[in-house]
């Protein structure tokens, strides 16, 4: 029956198949039964074998089926089916059709489960996983009748087709469907592979790492109890506000949380630093803490004991600007700014015999809003290959490259990157600790050196205002309906996303274009190089040493390629035993 099930979708141009498993950790997945559809309101399930050399036999079957390129595949959450089925050695070389990922580009910001889209879409509430494995899911989907997980898993398939049939009409409608086949669908099974590549990681490094930042921490605590005159529990933003306020009484007017309580946060400490020197410790505590609790003893947790490796989730359909995210662990936070975050860096390393490459795109955004306006200036200082925020300071402060001081040069940058995130004056001076007046006349003098960028900026508040949208240079849409909002705070935001939506999304486009393209390179030469991260701007690549002349050229020529603008893309290569050394 299974061959002939098999031999039937053979010769279907679309279907739909769903996993039933013993576990949401991918790389831990036992298959438990495979669900397809077809045709609306009709499935089957395969209840498969326990025995697991029983069931990689009938497992070896479906081999040829998934092999076929032509084949439309659908599914809900793609990536996860992908995993449980290269858990049984067996890749999918069908086109991919997500309903889940086409639901993201069509609402970005909205919820893209299957049980919420097929409410949406087709007004039908799918049988509930706690109807089977009960609401504090005490019971493995092993344990669930085949009278019930039938029902439920064909009920899946059916729903995910039915959703299918909505959603693919509907992102040819927003002319999205050339971003979906170019770009997110082949991104699917590249994320696949970087979440089982997984990255080394120096767990002797880390634990000793620990033990220097407890006696950093403890010797801290003791100089914060010599600036207070008294004990506390520095640990608690209650009683740092106590001290703060009433005790050492640094601030005439303390802001207040909602409960009443003096407010902390790093933003108000960081203005009140000059009040008093036991403000920086407090900040510096703080910093050490969370490095601890949050990576240095978190880290090492997390590694899997099967492969020895950290294996983070890339999320694809989280971030509404297209960028991808990374969760247990999150990878793309870990600290850069002060030498003690970097340390963290260390501890991920290359494999034995291999380096890590670090490939980063160097002023990516400045790049994309200089070929996106257009601004001859702005171009310009890219094709000479200048330092844009020197070749911003010398027009701005109208004197020669040669005479550009750092401070000028470090005012230049601020504005740089503020105007992209649509900065104002207050948060300029906010930000390059100047006054408000210096920050306006900063920005007025911007823009009359780069006119076509304020023009472009202008164009895309109105065309915001017009559609309700903005788009990326390749298509991707950023929905703006505060953009009419009546609350002017709601709607400058909403100006700001305008415009540097299509700016910072050209980006992510640009990278996971660049990655597809080094992955299917790697494949196609069969080389033994693993892509192990994105973070941002930048691509990890766990290298042989013997392959390292070949990727140096290969990655980037590849990210330099990947979306051609006005100006010449630049990507700058780093090589070392740790991501550290590397970057």
């Amino acid at each position: 029956e299974w061959q002939a099930l098999i031999k039937e979708m053979d010769s279907l141009p679309v279907v739909c198949m769903d996993t039933e498993t013993t576990s949401l950790q991918v790389l831990d997945a036992e298959l438990i039964g495979l669900s397809f559809s077809w045709r609306v309101n009709f499935a089957y399930y395969v209840a498969l074998p326990e025995n697991p050399q029983e069931k990689q036999t009938w497992l070896d079957e479906l081999k040829p089926f998934l092999s076929k390129q032509h084949r439309v595949l659908v599914g809900h959450n793609l990536k996860y089916d992908l995993h449980v089925l290269k858990n049984y050695g067996i890749s999918a070389n069908a086109l991919l059709a997500d309903t889940m990922v086409a639901h993201f580009l069509i609402a970005p910001e909205a919820r893209h489960g299957m049980d919420v889209l097929s409410e949406q879409y087709l007004q039908y509430k799918p049988i509930p996983i706690t109807d089977l494995i009960g609401p504090q899911k005490t019971q493995s989907m092993r344990e669930v009748p085949l009278e019930q997980i039938s029902q439920y898993a064909a009920e899946d398939a059916d729903v995910t087709l039915q959703l299918y049939h909505r959603l693919f009409p509907e992102l040819k409608n927003q002319q999205l469907e050339s971003l979906y086949f170019q770009l997110e669908g082949p991104l699917i099974p590249v994320l696949k592979t970087m979440e089982r590549n997984g990255i080394s990681l120096d767990v002797p490094f880390l634990n000793n790492l620990s033990l220097q930042l407890q006696t950093d921490i403890t010797s801290l605590e003791q100089e914060i109890y010599q600036l207070a005159g008294k004990t506390f529990n520095t640990a608690s933003p209650k009683q740092v506000g106590e001290t703060l306020f009433e005790h050492l009484k640094i601030s005439e007017s303390p802001k207040k949380t909602k409960t009443g309580q003096y407010a902390t946060s790093e933003e108000i400490l960081l203005r009140l630093e000059s009040a008093h020197p036991i403000v920086s410790k407090i900040l510096d505590f703080r910093e050490l803490q969370k490095l601890k609790s949050t990576y240095v003893d978190a880290l090492p947790q997390l590694v899997h004991p099967r492969t020895g490796r950290i294996h983070t989730t890339l999320n694809q359909v989280v971030a509404v600007t297209g960028r991808l995210s990374s969760d247990n662990p999150n990878l793309q936070n870990i600290p850069v700014r002060t030498p003690r975050g970097r340390q963290i860096r260390k501890a991920f390393i290359a494999s034995q015999q291999h380096l890590l490459l670090s490939a980063d795109y160097s002023q990516i955004e400045l790049r994309i809003a200089a070929s996106m306006s257009e601004d001859e200036a702005m171009c310009q200082a890219f094709i000479k290959g200048s330092d844009i925020h020197t070749a911003t300071a010398a027009r701005i402060f109208k004197v020669d490259e040669s005479e550009v001081t750092a401070e000028m040069r470090y005012k230049s940058k601020g504005v740089n990157f503020g105007i992209l995130y649509g900065q104002g004056p207050f948060g300029l001076a906010e930000n390059l600790k100047i006054s408000r007046s210096e920050a306006k006349a900063l920005i007025e003098h911007y823009f009359e050196t780069f006119p076509r960028l304020k023009e472009f900026m202008n164009k895309q508040i109105q065309f915001a205002r017009e559609h309700s949208y903005v788009c990326t240079l390749l298509g991707r849409r950023r929905w703006l309906r505060d953009i009419h909002s009546s609350n002017a705070t709601v709607r400058s935001f909403a100006e700001r996303n305008a415009i540097n939506a299509p700016i910072q999304g050209s980006a992510a486009d640009m990278i996971k274009l660049a990655m597809i393209r080094i992955q299917k390179a790697i494949d196609a030469g069969r080389y033994q190089t693993k892509l192990l991260l994105q973070v941002h701007d930048e691509l990890i690549f766990d290298v042989p040493i013997e392959e390292k002349q070949i990727m140096q050229t290969l990655v980037k020529s590849e990210m330099e390629q990947a979306l051609p603008l006005k100006i010449p893309v630049e990507v700058g290569l780093g090589w070392g035993s740790n991501w550290l050394e590397a970057h």
